[in-house]
């Protein structure tokens, strides 16, 4: 079983999300164990501080290292091999790769979610493996970016999706975006289903659907092209794509 833990200052956020949907029937099913640790409950004053002004000045506040501190030794006290992760615009860019990767760790995953400027440097220093960031923005807190992190990791343990075959056919999943999806009625607003997904002929409707994937990522992700590791035929479907789209491809060239 996989073996979630998060620290936060906001531990409602992670209950009420991972109780719904594919994730609520995987926790439902044991599929993995969460454990959402409350900062607050790791303080030692009356007033439960998590923060305080930042050394040097500036604006805003810095979350304190005690409680943290306090919260990853005592949940570590089990002897449990940990991999202790945190959000950071420094880290390393996540992906469907790294979610891969993290699906199969066999440590437990300790996520620190920061609020406010951030958290004491020393925190992670001292007690952080790896740090993982979403991209080049800001968020109110790391809450978010664990959330994101968890629902991209656990979805991919085994039983959590039903039909796991879908797990292959996904964008990223095959180095390339997903081929368009359509379903009943065939015909609405005057738009219809490609006729290939109307066959029923499995091979054509295989073959669309890589069309369409490589069609579409060469639109939008040209970038991804580079390192999809392309087959004889995903070569073949691409100087279709070209021929019957010269204009458009032309005119980035």
């Amino acid at each position: 079983m996989m073996h979630i833990s998060v620290i936060t200052i906001f531990p409602a956020m992670f209950n009420a999300y991972m109780q719904e949907g594919i994730l609520g029937r995987a926790l439902e099913r044991d599929l993995f164990r969460l454990d959402v640790h409350n900062l607050r409950d790791f303080t030692s004053d009356r007033h439960r501080s998590v923060d305080d002004a930042p050394y040097g000045g500036g604006p805003g506040m810095v979350m304190r290292p005690e409680p943290f501190a306090e919260a990853i030794r005592k949940i570590k006290s089990d002897g449990v091999p940990t991999l202790t992760i945190m959000p950071t615009p420094e880290g390393k860019p996540f992906n469907q790769a790294m979610a891969e990767e993290l699906s199969l760790e066999p440590k437990r995953l300790l996520f620190l979610a920061g609020r406010y400027e951030g958290i004491d440097d020393r925190v992670r220093q001292t007690f952080v493996d790896r740090e993982i960031s979403l991209g080049d923005y800001i968020l109110t807190g790391g809450e978010l970016a664990v959330l994101v992190i968890l629902d991209a990791v656990l979805r991919l343990v085994p039983g959590a999706v039903g039909d796991e075959d879908s797990l292959k056919e996904e964008s990223f999943s095959w180095g390339i975006l997903d081929y368009p999806h359509y379903t009943r009625p065939a015909e609405w607003e005057n738009q219809k289903v490609p006729e290939a997904l109307l066959t029923g002929n499995h091979k054509q409707i295989a073959l669309w659907r890589r069309k369409e994937a490589l069609r579409r990522t060469m639109r939008l992700r040209p970038e991804l092209m580079l390192k999809a590791g392309l087959t004889k035929t995903d070569n073949k479907l691409i100087k279709e794509i070209q021929e019957e789209e010269e204009d458009v491809f032309d005119k980035r060239s």
